[in-house]
């Protein structure tokens, strides 16, 4: 499964989040679905959006939610350095 999260151009983030979220997120949707073989990216684009190739909308829905509880709980996993 191939996952793309792009982010707004406009939002404001910390040196390093980008990193920081990629393996932050690539470490909960491995935990999810752990035989997939997934493929995390995340970068800047004009628009928010979350791409899931590979998957079904089941999955996509899941990894929603995954992205919406990691961003929420961003105090406990990222530094800033």
């Amino acid at each position: 499964m191939r996952i793309e999260v792009t982010i707004a151009k406009t939002t404001v983030l910390p040196p390093g989040a980008i990193d920081a979220l990629t393996t932050e997120l690539t470490r909960r949707i491995e935990h999810s679905f752990p035989d997939t073989g997934n493929h995390v990216s995340v970068r800047y684009a004009a628009a928010n959006n979350l791409s899931v190739l590979g998957g079904a909308k089941e999955d996509k829905d899941r990894i929603s939610e995954i992205l919406q509880e990691t961003w929420e709980s961003a105090d406990d996993w990222f530094s800033s350095p």
